[in-house]
C-alpha cells in the first residue's frame, strides 16, 4: 500500500488527529477531541446501509454508469446516485466522498470543526482559513501548491482523482484532478468524471469546461505533468510539504 503522506498536508495541527478503519473504509480525522469511538459507530452504520443496498442491488456496486433511483433508498445511497447521475459515472465513484461527508456531518454534533480524509477525498468544516497541500504524484508541482479554504465556504468537499496514483479506476492520465462542491459525494463523482477526460496535458481546457457544466461543482483544478488549469472558487497559494 502506498504511504498516504498527503494526509498530513492539511493545516490542522490545532486539532486532534485519529484514524478509523472499517474494512475498505480508512478515515483520517481531525476534530476538537478524540472522537474515534463515535466515528467508528457512525462508519459502521453507513457501511451497513451501503452493504445492505448492494446485497439487494448488485449492479449498484458494479455499474460504471448512473443507475436508476430505487424506492426508499437510505439518504447516503440517494446522495451517491444523485451525484453519480449528475457527473455521468457509476455510483461507487461517489462512495469515499459520501462516507466522509455523512460521517463528518454527524461528528459536527460533537466538534465545531471536522476534517476527514478518505483516500484523497476530503470533507471539511472549518472555523478559520486552512490550507490543503496538493499532491500530484510525480508532477513537479507536487508539494509546491496549496488550496486556501475559507471558513465561510465550508462544509466543503475537496476530492481528488488521479490516473497515475493509487488503485482507483480512472480512464485518464492526469496526475491530479480536484473538484470542489458543498456535496462531498458530488465532488468525488465529478473528480472521477473530469479525470476520465484527461489523457494528455492538452485535454485540460476541455476537461475543465466539462467540470463547469456539472451543476453543484464550485471549483476545479487539474494537474498533468508540469501543466495546470483551474476554474471557479479556487484560491491557490504557494506551500512546501
Amino acid at each position: 500500500m502506498e504511504p498516504r503522506l498527503y494526509r498530513h498536508w492539511i493545516d490542522g495541527t490545532d486539532l486532534v488527529p485519529f484514524t478509523v478503519t472499517v474494512k475498505e473504509t480508512d478515515l483520517y480525522i481531525r476534530a476538537a477531541a478524540d472522537l474515534r469511538r463515535k466515528a467508528r459507530r457512525i462508519v459502521l452504520k453507513y457501511r451497513s446501509q451501503l452493504e445492505e443496498h448492494i446485497k439487494k442491488n448488485p449492479t449498484f456496486q458494479a455499474s460504471l454508469e448512473p443507475v436508476p433511483m430505487p424506492a426508499h433508498p437510505s439518504r447516503m445511497v440517494r446522495a451517491m446516485i444523485e451525484a453519480s447521475t449528475e457527473a455521468g459515472v457509476g455510483p461507487m465513484a461517489a462512495v469515499a466522498g459520501a462516507i466522509a461527508e455523512y460521517v463528518g456531518n454527524e461528528l459536527l454534533t460533537f466538534s465545531p470543526e471536522i476534517i476527514i480524509e478518505n483516500g484523497g477525498d476530503i470533507y471539511m468544516k472549518n472555523r478559520k482559513k486552512r490550507v490543503i497541500g496538493i499532491y500530484a504524484g510525480e508532477s513537479p508541482l507536487t508539494g509546491t501548491l496549496g488550496l486556501e479554504i475559507e471558513a465561510g465556504d465550508t462544509p466543503l468537499g475537496i476530492c481528488t482523482s488521479s490516473g497515475t496514483i493509487g488503485h482507483s479506476l480512472s480512464y485518464g492520465r492526469a496526475d491530479a484532478v480536484i473538484a470542489l462542491s458543498p456535496s462531498t459525494a458530488l465532488a468525488d463523482a465529478a473528480a472521477t468524471a473530469i479525470g476520465n477526460r484527461v489523457k494528455y496535458a492538452g485535454d485540460i481546457d476541455d476537461a475543465i469546461a466539462f467540470g463547469r457544466g456539472i451543476e453543484g461543482i464550485t471549483g476545479v483544478v487539474i494537474i498533468a505533468g508540469d501543466r495546470m488549469g483551474a476554474w471557479g472558487n479556487v484560491k491557490l497559494c504557494e506551500t512546501s510539504a
